[in-house]
Protein backbone atom coordinates (compact mmCIF):
# COMPACT_ATOMS: atom_id res chain seq x y z
CA UNK A 1 0.00 0.00 0.00
CA UNK A 2 2.54 2.63 0.76
CA UNK A 3 4.48 1.87 -2.79
CA UNK A 4 0.88 2.79 -4.17
CA UNK A 5 0.52 6.07 -2.20
CA UNK A 6 4.03 6.95 -3.19
CA UNK A 7 3.79 6.19 -6.46
CA UNK A 8 0.05 7.97 -6.97
CA UNK A 9 2.00 11.21 -5.90
CA UNK A 10 4.13 11.14 -8.97
CA UNK A 11 4.17 14.45 -10.54
CA UNK A 12 1.97 14.77 -13.03
CA UNK A 13 2.29 15.65 -17.15
CA UNK A 14 5.89 16.56 -18.96
CA UNK A 15 8.44 17.55 -16.75
CA UNK A 16 11.97 18.70 -18.33
CA UNK A 17 15.14 17.64 -17.04
CA UNK A 18 16.43 20.70 -15.11
CA UNK A 19 13.01 20.68 -12.89
CA UNK A 20 14.35 16.80 -12.03
CA UNK A 21 18.27 16.52 -12.75
CA UNK A 22 19.58 19.06 -9.43
CA UNK A 23 23.20 18.58 -11.58
CA UNK A 24 22.01 18.63 -15.08
CA UNK A 25 25.35 20.60 -16.09
CA UNK A 26 27.20 17.35 -15.61
CA UNK A 27 25.05 15.52 -18.35
CA UNK A 28 27.00 16.74 -21.81
CA UNK A 29 25.22 17.87 -24.24
CA UNK A 30 25.45 18.52 -28.33
CA UNK A 31 27.78 21.44 -29.34
CA UNK A 32 26.11 24.55 -31.13
CA UNK A 33 23.44 24.41 -28.77
CA UNK A 34 20.99 27.27 -29.84
CA UNK A 35 19.05 29.75 -27.92
CA UNK A 36 15.37 28.82 -27.93
CA UNK A 37 15.87 26.34 -30.53
CA UNK A 38 17.89 24.00 -28.64
CA UNK A 39 19.80 20.76 -30.26
CA UNK A 40 18.20 21.10 -33.61
CA UNK A 41 20.96 21.26 -35.89
CA UNK A 42 21.30 18.35 -38.17
CA UNK A 43 17.91 16.47 -36.89
CA UNK A 44 15.74 14.98 -39.22
CA UNK A 45 11.99 14.87 -38.19
CA UNK A 46 11.87 12.09 -39.79
CA UNK A 47 14.36 9.59 -37.94
CA UNK A 48 14.42 11.28 -34.33
CA UNK A 49 15.88 7.53 -33.17
CA UNK A 50 18.47 7.22 -35.34
CA UNK A 51 19.49 11.15 -34.85
CA UNK A 52 19.64 10.13 -31.08
CA UNK A 53 22.27 7.36 -31.47
CA UNK A 54 24.31 9.11 -33.08
CA UNK A 55 24.48 11.70 -30.65
CA UNK A 56 25.09 8.87 -28.17
CA UNK A 57 27.83 7.59 -30.04
CA UNK A 58 29.42 10.87 -29.62
CA UNK A 59 28.44 12.03 -26.35
CA UNK A 60 28.65 8.81 -23.98
CA UNK A 61 26.40 6.20 -22.17
CA UNK A 62 24.60 9.20 -20.47
CA UNK A 63 23.57 12.94 -22.54
CA UNK A 64 20.87 15.80 -23.05
CA UNK A 65 19.24 17.56 -25.81
CA UNK A 66 16.71 19.93 -25.84
CA UNK A 67 13.99 20.92 -28.86
CA UNK A 68 12.53 24.37 -28.02
CA UNK A 69 11.81 24.52 -24.21
CA UNK A 70 11.83 20.76 -23.25
CA UNK A 71 15.15 19.22 -21.97
CA UNK A 72 15.98 15.29 -21.87
CA UNK A 73 18.04 13.03 -20.71
CA UNK A 74 19.21 9.83 -22.57
CA UNK A 75 20.82 6.98 -21.15
CA UNK A 76 22.06 4.12 -22.63
CA UNK A 77 25.36 3.21 -21.04
CA UNK A 78 25.36 -0.87 -19.30
CA UNK A 79 25.99 0.44 -15.62
CA UNK A 80 23.07 2.81 -15.75
CA UNK A 81 20.41 0.93 -17.18
CA UNK A 82 21.20 -1.99 -14.75
CA UNK A 83 20.43 1.26 -12.13
CA UNK A 84 17.72 1.49 -13.92
CA UNK A 85 16.16 -1.51 -13.69
CA UNK A 86 15.70 -1.43 -9.90
CA UNK A 87 12.08 -1.56 -9.18
CA UNK A 88 12.17 -0.21 -5.61
CA UNK A 89 13.52 2.68 -7.12
CA UNK A 90 12.45 3.58 -10.47
CA UNK A 91 9.52 2.77 -12.34
CA UNK A 92 8.08 2.84 -16.06
CA UNK A 93 7.34 6.54 -16.82
CA UNK A 94 4.74 7.10 -19.63
CA UNK A 95 6.89 9.54 -21.65
CA UNK A 96 5.84 11.91 -24.37
CA UNK A 97 5.52 9.36 -27.43
CA UNK A 98 3.67 6.71 -25.75
CA UNK A 99 1.58 9.40 -23.53
CA UNK A 100 0.84 10.65 -27.19
CA UNK A 101 -1.39 7.52 -27.96
CA UNK A 102 -3.12 8.23 -24.89
CA UNK A 103 -6.30 9.61 -26.73
CA UNK A 104 -6.44 6.55 -28.25
CA UNK A 105 -4.98 3.65 -25.65
CA UNK A 106 -6.04 4.94 -22.72
CA UNK A 107 -5.36 3.38 -19.95
CA UNK A 108 -4.56 0.68 -21.56
CA UNK A 109 -1.35 -1.93 -20.85
CA UNK A 110 1.00 0.17 -22.48
CA UNK A 111 -0.02 3.55 -21.61
CA UNK A 112 -1.49 3.63 -18.37
CA UNK A 113 0.54 5.56 -15.72
CA UNK A 114 1.49 3.49 -12.80
CA UNK A 115 -1.05 4.81 -10.17
CA UNK A 116 -3.50 3.85 -12.57
CA UNK A 117 -6.19 0.72 -11.14
CA UNK A 118 -6.97 -0.84 -14.38
CA UNK A 119 -3.51 -1.58 -15.22
CA UNK A 120 -3.08 -3.78 -12.30
CA UNK A 121 -6.48 -5.18 -13.05
CA UNK A 122 -6.27 -5.65 -17.01
CA UNK A 123 -2.89 -7.12 -16.33
CA UNK A 124 -3.83 -10.02 -13.56
CA UNK A 125 -6.83 -10.84 -15.70
CA UNK A 126 -5.21 -11.20 -18.92
CA UNK A 127 -2.29 -13.03 -17.88
CA UNK A 128 -3.03 -16.64 -17.86
CA UNK A 129 -3.90 -15.61 -21.27
CA UNK A 130 -0.07 -16.02 -21.85
CA UNK A 131 0.52 -19.08 -20.17
CA UNK A 132 1.74 -22.52 -21.56
CA UNK A 133 -1.88 -23.90 -21.74
CA UNK A 134 -3.32 -20.87 -23.70
CA UNK A 135 -0.17 -20.48 -26.15
CA UNK A 136 -0.59 -24.13 -27.20
CA UNK A 137 -4.58 -23.40 -28.16
CA UNK A 138 -3.39 -20.41 -30.14
CA UNK A 139 -0.20 -22.72 -31.94
CA UNK A 140 -2.88 -23.92 -34.46
CA UNK A 141 -4.04 -20.82 -35.36
CA UNK A 142 -0.81 -19.24 -35.65
CA UNK A 143 0.14 -22.15 -38.18
CA UNK A 144 -3.30 -21.72 -40.44
CA UNK A 145 -2.70 -17.83 -40.55
CA UNK A 146 1.35 -18.48 -41.63
CA UNK A 147 -0.07 -20.92 -44.45
CA UNK A 148 -2.24 -17.76 -45.72
CA UNK A 149 1.18 -15.96 -45.85
CA UNK A 150 3.53 -19.04 -47.67
CA UNK A 151 0.33 -19.26 -50.29
CA UNK A 152 0.55 -15.86 -51.09
CA UNK A 153 4.64 -16.24 -51.57
CA UNK A 154 4.05 -18.94 -53.42
CA UNK A 155 1.96 -17.09 -55.51
CA UNK A 156 4.22 -13.79 -55.97
CA UNK A 157 7.22 -16.21 -56.55
CA UNK A 158 5.63 -18.07 -59.39
CA UNK A 159 5.28 -14.42 -60.90
CA UNK A 160 8.62 -13.25 -60.74
CA UNK A 161 7.88 -10.90 -58.60
CA UNK A 162 9.64 -10.32 -54.92
CA UNK A 163 7.97 -10.28 -51.60
CA UNK A 164 6.93 -7.11 -49.41
CA UNK A 165 8.37 -8.20 -46.04
CA UNK A 166 7.51 -5.16 -43.88
CA UNK A 167 4.38 -5.52 -45.68
CA UNK A 168 3.37 -9.17 -45.57
CA UNK A 169 4.70 -9.19 -41.93
CA UNK A 170 2.48 -7.23 -41.19
CA UNK A 171 -0.73 -8.79 -42.66
CA UNK A 172 0.57 -12.12 -40.91
CA UNK A 173 0.95 -10.70 -37.61
CA UNK A 174 -2.22 -8.68 -37.80
CA UNK A 175 -4.25 -11.77 -39.01
CA UNK A 176 -2.53 -13.65 -36.01
CA UNK A 177 -2.92 -11.67 -33.46
CA UNK A 178 -6.90 -10.70 -34.37
CA UNK A 179 -7.61 -14.82 -34.94
CA UNK A 180 -5.58 -15.95 -31.59
CA UNK A 181 -6.82 -12.94 -29.39
CA UNK A 182 -10.25 -11.62 -30.70
CA UNK A 183 -11.60 -14.33 -33.26
CA UNK A 184 -11.76 -11.51 -35.93
CA UNK A 185 -10.07 -11.99 -39.09
CA UNK A 186 -9.22 -8.67 -41.09
CA UNK A 187 -8.61 -10.24 -44.64
CA UNK A 188 -5.37 -9.21 -45.02
CA UNK A 189 -3.92 -11.66 -47.74
CA UNK A 190 -6.77 -11.07 -49.89
CA UNK A 191 -6.50 -7.31 -50.23
CA UNK A 192 -4.73 -5.19 -52.57
CA UNK A 193 -4.04 -2.47 -50.46
CA UNK A 194 -3.53 -2.42 -46.42
CA UNK A 195 -6.79 -3.04 -44.16
CA UNK A 196 -8.06 0.43 -42.83
CA UNK A 197 -7.04 -0.85 -39.77
CA UNK A 198 -4.06 -0.66 -40.68
CA UNK A 199 -3.73 2.58 -42.16
CA UNK A 200 -5.19 3.99 -39.19
CA UNK A 201 -3.03 2.44 -37.20
CA UNK A 202 0.05 3.82 -38.90
CA UNK A 203 -1.49 7.01 -39.19
CA UNK A 204 -1.96 7.54 -35.01
CA UNK A 205 1.37 6.23 -34.42
CA UNK A 206 2.92 8.81 -36.92
CA UNK A 207 0.83 11.58 -35.45
CA UNK A 208 2.27 10.64 -31.79
CA UNK A 209 5.61 10.67 -33.13
CA UNK A 210 5.26 13.68 -35.54
CA UNK A 211 3.94 15.60 -31.63
CA UNK A 212 7.11 15.41 -29.85
CA UNK A 213 8.93 17.33 -32.77
CA UNK A 214 6.75 20.77 -33.06
CA UNK A 215 6.98 23.77 -30.55
CA UNK A 216 2.95 24.02 -30.07
CA UNK A 217 0.70 21.11 -31.26
CA UNK A 218 -1.71 23.87 -33.13
CA UNK A 219 1.17 23.77 -36.25
CA UNK A 220 -0.31 20.20 -36.83
CA UNK A 221 -3.83 21.12 -37.16
CA UNK A 222 -4.83 18.88 -40.02
CA UNK A 223 -2.88 16.42 -38.71
CA UNK A 224 -4.94 16.22 -36.12
CA UNK A 225 -7.92 15.87 -37.60
CA UNK A 226 -6.88 12.98 -39.27
CA UNK A 227 -5.70 11.36 -36.48
CA UNK A 228 -9.12 12.05 -34.15
CA UNK A 229 -10.53 10.51 -37.74
CA UNK A 230 -7.85 7.52 -37.77
CA UNK A 231 -9.40 6.97 -33.58
CA UNK A 232 -12.82 7.42 -34.59
CA UNK A 233 -12.24 4.24 -36.88
CA UNK A 234 -10.53 2.33 -34.74
CA UNK A 235 -12.82 3.25 -31.91
CA UNK A 236 -15.87 1.85 -33.93
CA UNK A 237 -14.15 -1.05 -35.64
CA UNK A 238 -13.80 -2.55 -32.27
CA UNK A 239 -16.87 -1.60 -30.73
CA UNK A 240 -18.50 -3.83 -33.30
CA UNK A 241 -15.96 -6.45 -32.51
CA UNK A 242 -17.16 -6.57 -29.06
CA UNK A 243 -20.83 -6.04 -29.62
CA UNK A 244 -20.56 -9.52 -32.25
CA UNK A 245 -18.64 -11.12 -29.28
CA UNK A 246 -21.09 -10.04 -26.37
CA UNK A 247 -24.19 -11.44 -29.07
CA UNK A 248 -22.33 -14.60 -30.39
CA UNK A 249 -19.45 -15.64 -27.47
CA UNK A 250 -16.09 -16.91 -27.79
CA UNK A 251 -13.95 -19.82 -27.05
CA UNK A 252 -11.95 -18.49 -24.23
CA UNK A 253 -9.54 -16.00 -25.95
CA UNK A 254 -8.21 -12.70 -24.77
CA UNK A 255 -11.53 -10.76 -25.72
CA UNK A 256 -13.53 -13.54 -23.91
CA UNK A 257 -11.06 -12.91 -20.78
CA UNK A 258 -11.60 -9.60 -20.62
CA UNK A 259 -15.55 -9.61 -21.16
CA UNK A 260 -15.98 -12.31 -18.73
CA UNK A 261 -13.12 -12.83 -16.42
CA UNK A 262 -13.44 -11.57 -12.90
CA UNK A 263 -10.09 -10.38 -10.94
CA UNK A 264 -9.03 -13.61 -8.60
CA UNK A 265 -8.84 -11.28 -5.53
CA UNK A 266 -11.12 -8.69 -5.89
CA UNK A 267 -14.08 -9.69 -8.24
CA UNK A 268 -13.56 -6.32 -10.26
CA UNK A 269 -14.28 -6.66 -14.25
CA UNK A 270 -12.93 -4.54 -16.87
CA UNK A 271 -15.73 -1.73 -17.59
CA UNK A 272 -16.64 -1.79 -21.51
CA UNK A 273 -14.17 1.58 -22.16
CA UNK A 274 -11.33 -0.25 -20.83
CA UNK A 275 -11.89 -3.18 -22.80
CA UNK A 276 -11.99 -1.20 -25.67
CA UNK A 277 -8.65 0.30 -25.05
CA UNK A 278 -7.08 -3.33 -24.16
CA UNK A 279 -8.36 -4.99 -27.36
CA UNK A 280 -6.77 -1.09 -29.48
CA UNK A 281 -3.31 -2.09 -27.39
CA UNK A 282 -3.36 -5.74 -28.27
CA UNK A 283 -4.31 -5.52 -31.97
CA UNK A 284 -1.88 -2.43 -32.51
CA UNK A 285 1.60 -3.50 -29.71
CA UNK A 286 0.57 -7.20 -30.58
CA UNK A 287 1.45 -6.95 -34.11
CA UNK A 288 3.40 -3.79 -34.98
CA UNK A 289 6.48 -4.80 -32.82
CA UNK A 290 6.56 -8.06 -34.28
CA UNK A 291 6.05 -7.33 -37.85
CA UNK A 292 9.23 -5.67 -37.44
CA UNK A 293 11.04 -8.21 -35.35
CA UNK A 294 10.27 -11.13 -38.58
CA UNK A 295 10.97 -8.31 -41.23
CA UNK A 296 14.80 -7.54 -39.41
CA UNK A 297 15.54 -10.87 -39.02
CA UNK A 298 14.51 -12.12 -42.98
CA UNK A 299 16.78 -8.78 -43.80
CA UNK A 300 19.51 -10.41 -41.87
CA UNK A 301 19.37 -13.95 -42.99
CA UNK A 302 19.18 -13.06 -46.76
CA UNK A 303 22.21 -11.10 -46.34
CA UNK A 304 23.96 -13.71 -44.53
CA UNK A 305 23.33 -16.91 -46.55
CA UNK A 306 26.27 -19.11 -43.69
CA UNK A 307 23.29 -18.02 -41.12
CA UNK A 308 20.43 -19.19 -43.34
CA UNK A 309 22.10 -22.26 -44.30
CA UNK A 310 22.78 -23.29 -40.42
CA UNK A 311 19.33 -21.89 -39.27
CA UNK A 312 17.52 -24.22 -42.11
CA UNK A 313 19.50 -27.58 -41.40
CA UNK A 314 18.60 -26.96 -37.67
CA UNK A 315 14.90 -26.45 -39.13
CA UNK A 316 15.43 -29.80 -41.03
CA UNK A 317 17.09 -31.64 -38.25
CA UNK A 318 14.16 -30.70 -35.79
CA UNK A 319 11.27 -30.49 -37.29
CA UNK A 320 11.94 -33.95 -39.69
CA UNK A 321 9.32 -35.24 -41.99
CA UNK A 322 6.54 -33.80 -39.61
CA UNK A 323 4.07 -32.09 -42.22
CA UNK A 324 4.01 -29.04 -39.42
CA UNK A 325 5.57 -28.99 -36.40
CA UNK A 326 4.27 -29.19 -33.05
CA UNK A 327 3.94 -26.84 -30.29
CA UNK A 328 7.16 -27.94 -28.74
CA UNK A 329 8.91 -28.02 -31.40
CA UNK A 330 9.02 -24.51 -31.80
CA UNK A 331 11.20 -23.97 -28.96
CA UNK A 332 13.81 -26.49 -29.92
CA UNK A 333 14.87 -24.29 -32.84
CA UNK A 334 17.58 -23.05 -30.74
CA UNK A 335 19.79 -21.37 -33.36
CA UNK A 336 17.03 -19.59 -35.29
CA UNK A 337 15.87 -18.38 -32.02
CA UNK A 338 19.47 -16.87 -31.90
CA UNK A 339 18.88 -15.38 -35.29
CA UNK A 340 15.63 -13.73 -33.72
CA UNK A 341 16.92 -12.29 -31.05
CA UNK A 342 20.43 -11.39 -32.51
CA UNK A 343 18.30 -9.26 -34.82
CA UNK A 344 16.34 -8.09 -32.03
CA UNK A 345 19.64 -6.99 -30.46
CA UNK A 346 20.73 -4.50 -33.44
CA UNK A 347 16.99 -3.16 -34.29
CA UNK A 348 14.31 -3.83 -31.10
CA UNK A 349 11.36 -2.50 -32.62
CA UNK A 350 10.05 -0.81 -29.69
CA UNK A 351 13.41 0.98 -29.67
CA UNK A 352 13.67 3.19 -26.00
CA UNK A 353 11.60 2.57 -22.45
CA UNK A 354 11.62 5.57 -19.98
CA UNK A 355 11.95 5.21 -16.52
CA UNK A 356 11.23 7.48 -13.54
CA UNK A 357 12.30 7.98 -10.17
CA UNK A 358 9.92 6.80 -7.49
CA UNK A 359 11.92 8.94 -4.69
CA UNK A 360 14.71 11.18 -4.97
CA UNK A 361 18.05 9.36 -5.54
CA UNK A 362 20.98 8.77 -7.18
CA UNK A 363 21.99 7.39 -10.51
CA UNK A 364 24.30 4.73 -10.28
CA UNK A 365 25.98 6.74 -7.33
CA UNK A 366 27.07 9.35 -9.54
CA UNK A 367 23.65 11.32 -10.86
CA UNK A 368 21.19 12.84 -8.60
CA UNK A 369 17.58 12.50 -9.83
CA UNK A 370 14.57 14.12 -7.45
CA UNK A 371 11.09 12.32 -7.35
CA UNK A 372 9.43 12.11 -10.65
CA UNK A 373 12.63 12.84 -12.61
CA UNK A 374 12.46 10.82 -15.65
CA UNK A 375 14.92 9.22 -18.94
CA UNK A 376 14.67 7.81 -21.55
CA UNK A 377 16.51 4.07 -22.34
CA UNK A 378 18.22 4.24 -26.05
CA UNK A 379 17.59 0.23 -26.39
CA UNK A 380 19.59 0.13 -29.65
CA UNK A 381 22.60 1.56 -27.56
CA UNK A 382 22.46 -0.14 -25.07
CA UNK A 383 22.58 -3.01 -26.64
CA UNK A 384 25.75 -1.98 -29.03
CA UNK A 385 27.51 -0.91 -25.69
CA UNK A 386 30.85 -2.20 -26.86
CA UNK A 387 32.12 -2.47 -23.18
CA UNK A 388 29.53 -5.21 -23.07
CA UNK A 389 29.13 -6.57 -26.39
CA UNK A 390 32.67 -6.15 -27.66
CA UNK A 391 34.29 -4.03 -30.13
CA UNK A 392 32.18 -5.89 -33.08
CA UNK A 393 29.23 -4.98 -31.39
CA UNK A 394 27.41 -3.68 -34.69
CA UNK A 395 28.31 -6.46 -36.47
CA UNK A 396 25.48 -9.60 -36.90
CA UNK A 397 26.08 -12.68 -35.20
CA UNK A 398 23.66 -14.89 -33.92
CA UNK A 399 26.32 -16.45 -31.51
CA UNK A 400 26.07 -14.20 -29.39
CA UNK A 401 23.05 -15.69 -27.90
CA UNK A 402 24.92 -19.23 -27.47
CA UNK A 403 24.05 -20.00 -23.68
CA UNK A 404 27.75 -19.83 -22.61
CA UNK A 405 27.99 -16.54 -23.97
CA UNK A 406 24.52 -15.02 -22.67
CA UNK A 407 25.63 -16.34 -18.96
CA UNK A 408 28.98 -14.52 -18.94
CA UNK A 409 26.93 -10.88 -19.47
CA UNK A 410 25.77 -8.89 -16.30
CA UNK A 411 21.88 -8.69 -16.53
CA UNK A 412 19.86 -5.64 -17.90
CA UNK A 413 21.93 -5.36 -21.34
CA UNK A 414 19.22 -6.74 -23.45
CA UNK A 415 16.27 -5.34 -23.42
CA UNK A 416 13.81 -5.28 -26.44
CA UNK A 417 10.51 -5.85 -24.66
CA UNK A 418 11.50 -3.36 -21.53
CA UNK A 419 11.81 -4.10 -18.14
CA UNK A 420 10.33 -4.60 -14.85
CA UNK A 421 6.78 -5.53 -13.85
CA UNK A 422 5.80 -2.99 -16.94
CA UNK A 423 7.54 -5.19 -19.45
CA UNK A 424 5.59 -6.32 -22.43
CA UNK A 425 2.80 -8.78 -21.50
CA UNK A 426 2.80 -10.87 -24.82
CA UNK A 427 6.17 -11.50 -24.87
CA UNK A 428 6.32 -14.98 -25.16
CA UNK A 429 3.64 -15.00 -27.65
CA UNK A 430 5.28 -12.62 -30.33
CA UNK A 431 8.46 -14.85 -29.86
CA UNK A 432 6.64 -18.23 -30.21
CA UNK A 433 5.26 -16.51 -33.40
CA UNK A 434 8.34 -15.31 -34.80
CA UNK A 435 10.35 -18.26 -33.88
CA UNK A 436 7.80 -20.41 -35.77
CA UNK A 437 7.38 -18.33 -38.83
CA UNK A 438 11.25 -17.81 -39.54
CA UNK A 439 11.09 -21.84 -39.31
CA UNK A 440 8.77 -22.40 -41.76
CA UNK A 441 9.60 -19.46 -43.95
CA UNK A 442 13.62 -21.34 -44.15
CA UNK A 443 11.94 -24.52 -44.73
CA UNK A 444 10.17 -23.78 -47.81
CA UNK A 445 12.58 -21.22 -49.48
CA UNK A 446 15.94 -19.85 -49.68
CA UNK A 447 16.14 -16.05 -49.65
CA UNK A 448 17.82 -14.00 -52.08
CA UNK A 449 18.69 -10.46 -51.38
CA UNK A 450 18.59 -7.42 -53.89
CA UNK A 451 22.01 -6.22 -54.25
CA UNK A 452 21.05 -2.68 -54.43
CA UNK A 453 19.21 -2.64 -51.26
CA UNK A 454 20.42 -0.44 -48.32
CA UNK A 455 19.01 -0.97 -45.47
CA UNK A 456 16.77 2.49 -44.16
CA UNK A 457 14.37 1.82 -41.11
CA UNK A 458 11.26 3.66 -40.73
CA UNK A 459 10.24 5.40 -37.72
CA UNK A 460 7.01 5.83 -36.54
CA UNK A 461 7.71 5.15 -32.95
CA UNK A 462 8.34 1.61 -33.45
CA UNK A 463 11.30 0.75 -35.95
CA UNK A 464 10.56 -1.03 -39.56
CA UNK A 465 12.84 -2.02 -42.22
CA UNK A 466 11.72 0.67 -45.55
CA UNK A 467 11.63 -0.61 -48.66
CA UNK A 468 12.83 -4.18 -48.28
CA UNK A 469 12.07 -6.82 -51.25
CA UNK A 470 13.45 -10.36 -51.08
CA UNK A 471 13.34 -12.90 -53.98
CA UNK A 472 11.98 -16.17 -52.39
CA UNK A 473 12.93 -19.25 -54.70
CA UNK A 474 10.97 -22.70 -53.17
CA UNK A 475 13.08 -25.50 -51.94
CA UNK A 476 13.55 -28.46 -54.46
CA UNK A 477 11.51 -31.27 -52.30
CA UNK A 478 11.42 -28.76 -48.95
CA UNK A 479 12.96 -30.19 -46.23
CA UNK A 480 10.58 -32.63 -44.94
CA UNK A 481 13.04 -35.79 -45.73
CA UNK A 482 15.02 -35.31 -42.72
CA UNK A 483 14.22 -37.01 -39.84
CA UNK A 484 14.05 -35.49 -36.21
CA UNK A 485 16.93 -35.75 -33.35
CA UNK A 486 17.24 -35.98 -30.23
CA UNK A 487 16.41 -32.86 -28.08
CA UNK A 488 19.64 -30.85 -27.29
CA UNK A 489 20.96 -30.57 -23.95
CA UNK A 490 21.62 -27.40 -24.32
CA UNK A 491 20.09 -24.87 -22.80
CA UNK A 492 17.87 -22.10 -24.17
CA UNK A 493 19.40 -18.60 -24.23
CA UNK A 494 18.67 -17.14 -20.58
CA UNK A 495 16.68 -14.59 -22.63
CA UNK A 496 13.80 -16.73 -23.00
CA UNK A 497 14.20 -18.56 -19.06
CA UNK A 498 11.61 -16.14 -17.87
CA UNK A 499 8.50 -14.07 -18.62
CA UNK A 500 8.82 -10.98 -17.84
CA UNK A 501 4.99 -10.67 -16.62
CA UNK A 502 6.78 -11.52 -12.84
CA UNK A 503 9.58 -8.49 -13.78
CA UNK A 504 11.99 -10.70 -12.69
CA UNK A 505 15.86 -10.16 -14.66
CA UNK A 506 16.26 -10.18 -18.48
Amino acid sequence: MAETTTRAAQPRGFRSAELGWPELHRIPHPPRRLPLLGDVLGANRATPLQDSLRFARQLGPIYRRKAFNREFVFVWGAELVADLADESRFAKHVGLGVANLRPVAGDGLFTAYNHEPNWQLAHDVLAPGFSREAMEAYHPMMLAVAGRLTDHWDREQAAGRPVDVPGDMTKLTLETIARTGFGHDFGSFERDRPHPFVTAMVGTLTYAQRLNSVPFPALLRRAAQRNADDIAYLNRMVDDLVRTRRTAGGDGDLLDRMLETAHPETGERLSPENVRRQVITFLVAGHETTSGALSFALHYLSRHPEVAARARAEVDRVWGAAAVPGYDQVAKLRYVRRVLDESLRLWPTAPAFAREAVQDTVLAGRYPMRRGAWTLVLTPMLQRDPEVWGADAERFDPDRFDPKAVRSRPPHVFKPFGTGARACIGRQFALHEATLVLGLLLRRYELRADPGYRLSVAERLTLMPEGLRLHVERRAGGSATAAPVADSDEAPAASASRCPVSGAGD
